[in-house]
Order: structure tokens, then C-alpha cells, then sequence
């Protein structure tokens, strides 16, 4: 019986992948798709292309971070089951309703919901220091990044947009910034690629390849072509026409919603295998079986430190590949009663607005996964939206719809954990 639930928790946790993917395919294809970059067919094929790219860029931390939202040590099948239904249920009503939530939020209250019913507030790991010159995590620091996500966003969006609007005049100084970022960069990227012999399994045997296609580097790679297509486009800028420019940007916004996808693909996929890992490790430990009397496409083996020894985490390549894979489809089938409200209803957006908006949108993604964060990309894209609007003027952005944003985003949780707190118990009774 617990195999069974096993099984069936992890085809749901990869059918929430799969909503989660027209879910939030608008979040990388909203402002391609109201910029007429592409159409929508196209934006959605571009999106999934990068979405299951990300296989290929990303690690495991962000995946980690989820399977321990709980401690599994203390928790039952029966929970996991719940959280990712209750998930289901919120993420199917707003996407019926066309309200950008966040998927992200939806599986942690869920997740969180479900294991407070069954072992109380305490078996919900709320907050732990960081190590490694990582975050702290736990659900607070999740929660925090409501706020968070959105805002560095916002933020990193305000200033491109300034650095492209000086950069347009025909003045010396936003050109000398711009190198002085330029060469700021290359000394930045000096110091966190890592080389060929701290790498712990390469990929190739030459050095070259083995270093650009480290996980690691490929994430710093990508910023700095992000970056210096900006810097580069910069440098040039005053001297192009308005036609030209227009005609440039909506050429960098391939670039930007590529990056983009690549993020969200990353972040979110490895939510649902860190849900699967922790499945396994429940299972593991409430029917009493070892992880050699597993299938071997179960060995799954969540990070830990045992007496002060760490012990690396060990994932099938088939769940990645099948969470990539799943979350790709997902896109494909598209979104589009949320790309209308991300596209359109929060601001309006050209091609200058979605190169900076899906630019910020990326960093801000590569940051928090870096630091193992994982966060909505829904709430970053929106937040990078808002920040680009707001450089043109307060009354640019349709506030009224990005309160209504806002409420949805802070209700998303504690509705879900409620969700999941009543599928719980429902669930006990059959099981």
C-alpha cells in the first residue's frame, strides 16, 4: 500500500509540473506575446524550448531547499499526497480565474499546510542559518520573499531602464559608466567561474568544454551575456535611429525571454523533484525499507550532515529529465487568460519595457537560485514589469490590478495550507 502511495504521489507531483507549466507560461512569454515579437504559438515552443534547457544549466539546491520545507523524518505519504493536491486545486482555480499566483507558493503551503494537520507547527523547518555563504532557509525565508523576489526585481528592472534611457542621449558620461561596468563585470566574472580543477565530475574531457558547460559557469555565463548585450547595445545607442533601435530590441528580447525561461524552468521543475526526493525519503523511513531493497530509479538520496560529515545528495537522472520534460509540455499548452493580464493589464509594454522587464526577471531568478531561494517567478516577472513602468511614471502602472496582484500572492499560502490541512484529513479516512 505504501509503494501504491508512493507511485501516486509521484505522478501527481508530476502532474502539478505539468499545470505548473501553462500555469505560469505566461510569466516568460507575456511580453514577447504583447510585443508582437512573436506569436503566441511560437512564444510558447521558444518558452518550453528553454524551459527544458535548463536541465542541462541547473543544479539540485533549489530542490534540497523544497524536500525539507518539513522534517520527513516526521512526517507520512499521507501528507505529501495532500500538499500536492491542495496545490493542484489553488492552481487550477486561478488559473481559471486568469490570476498570475504563484505555483512556488502553492506547493510550499500546501506542502506545509498538510504537515502541520498531521505532526503540528513544529515539523515545519520555519528557519535555518545558512552555511556555505548560502541563505538562511526554511518557509519564513520563502514567505519573505513575497516581498523579496518582487522588489529585487523591481529594482533591478528600474535601473536598467535608467541606464538605457541616459545611455539614448548623446552624452559622454552614460558611455564611460558603461565601461566601468563593462570592466567591473569581467573582473566579477574572474573571480566566480570555477576552473577545470575544483571541478568535482566534468562533463568533458577537454578542459575548455568541461569548464563552460560546469552548471556553475554556465548560470555566471549567461548573466554576463545578458549584461554586455545591454552594455554593448548601450554604447551604441544614441547613434541609432528610433526605427533601428526598436528593431534591435525586439531582437534582444529573444535573448531575454530565452533567459528567462531557462530560469523559470530551473526554479520551478526543481520544486517538484524536491518533493519526489522527499516522498522517497518518507516512504523510506515509514515502511522501514532501505534504499538498496528500492528500484534502483528510486535511489534517491537527500543532502545531510551526519556528525559532521556531509553526505551528497543523489537524484535518477529520469526525475530531472522528467520534470524538465513535464514542465516544458505544460508551457506548450500555453496560458493565455494570465498572459493577457502579465502582457497588458499591468503596464503597457513595448520592446524596450520587455527586454528590461525579462532581463531583471532572469538575474533576479539566477541570483536566488544560486543561493539555493526558491522563489516565484510569477512575483519577479511581475515585480520586473512594475519596475519598468515606473520609470516613465507612478500613474504608468494600473495599480489597481497590481494591489489585486498583491493580494493574491500574500493569500496564496495560508489558503493553501488551509486547502491542504482539509484534504488531509479527508485523505486519512481512506487511507
Amino acid at each position: 500500500m505504501d509503494f501504491t502511495l508512493l507511485i501516486v504521489v509521484i505522478v501527481l507531483a508530476l502532474i502539478f509540473d505539468y499545470i505548473n507549466g501553462f500555469h505560469d507560461a505566461a510569466n516568460s512569454i507575456a511580453t514577447i506575446v504583447a510585443t508582437k515579437v512573436l506569436t503566441p504559438f511560437q512564444a510558447v515552443v521558444w518558452a518550453a524550448f528553454f524551459n527544458f534547457l535548463a536541465f542541462w544549466v541547473f543544479g539540485f539546491g533549489v530542490a534540497d531547499t523544497v524536500a525539507k520545507t518539513a522534517k520527513t523524518e516526521n512526517i507520512n505519504l499521507a501528507v505529501i499526497l495532500s500538499g500536492v493536491i491542495a496545490a493542484i486545486i489553488w492552481n487550477l482555480i486561478t488559473w481559471w480565474k486568469g490570476i498570475p499566483s504563484s505555483s512556488s507558493h502553492t506547493l510550499i503551503g500546501g506542502f506545509a499546510g498538510a504537515a502541520i494537520a498531521h505532526a503540528g507547527f513544529n515539523v515545519v523547518n520555519w528557519y535555518k542559518p545558512g552555511e556555505d555563504g548560502h541563505l538562511p532557509t526554511g518557509v519564513l525565508v520563502i514567505i519573505a520573499f513575497i516581498v523579496l523576489a518582487p522588489l529585487l526585481g523591481m529594482l533591478i528592472s528600474y535601473f536598467i531602464s535608467l541606464w538605457l534611457m541616459y545611455s539614448s542621449k548623446k552624452n559622454i558620461y552614460p558611455k564611460l559608466l558603461t565601461i566601468a561596468l563593462m570592466i567591473l563585470s569581467i573582473w566579477f566574472l574572474s573571480t566566480v567561474l570555477i576552473g577545470y580543477d575544483d571541478i568535482k565530475k566534468p562533463r568533458f574531457d577537454n578542459h575548455f568544454l568541461a569548464t563552460i558547460t560546469e552548471p556553475s559557469n554556465i548560470k555566471w555565463l549567461l548573466v554576463a551575456i545578458i549584461f554586455f548585450s545591454i552594455a554593448i547595445f548601450n554604447l551604441l545607442f544614441s547613434s541609432f535611429s528610433t526605427a533601428t533601435s526598436q528593431a534591435i530590441l525586439r531582437k534582444m528580447q529573444l535573448l531575454s525571454s530565452a533567459s528567462f525561461s531557462l530560469g523559470h524552468g530551473g526554479n520551478d521543475s526543481q520544486k517538484v523533484m524536491g518533493i519526489i526526493a522527499a516522498a522517497v525519503a518518507v516512504y523510506i523511513h515509514t515502511s522501514g525499507a532501505t534504499i538498496d531493497s528500492l528500484p534502483s530509479w528510486l535511489h534517491v538520496i537527500l543532502p545531510s550532515d551526519k556528525d559532521g560529515v556531509k553526505i551528497e545528495g543523489q537524484m535518477p537522472d529520469w526525475i530531472p529529465i522528467a520534470c524538465y520534460s513535464v514542465i516544458a509540455l505544460g508551457t506548450l499548452s500555453g496560458g493565455w487568460k494570465i498572459v493577457k493580464t502579465m502582457g497588458s493589464k499591468i503596464t503597457k509594454v513595448t520592446s524596450f519595457e520587455g527586454v528590461v522587464a525579462e532581463s531583471a526577471g532572469a538575474l533576479t531568478l539566477f541570483m536566488t537560485e544560486h543561493f539555493k531561494v526558491p522563489v516565484s517567478t510569477t512575483h519577479t516577472i511581475a515585480g520586473s514589469i512594475i519596475g519598468v513602468g515606473i520609470t516613465k511614471r507612478i500613474s504608468a502602472v494600473r495599480w489597481g490590478i497590481t494591489i489585486n496582484l498583491l493580494w493574491a500572492w500574500v493569500l496564496t499560502i495560508p489558503v493553501t495550507a488551509l486547502i491542504a490541512v482539509i484534504v488531509y484529513y479527508i485523505t486519512t479516512i481512506f487511507i
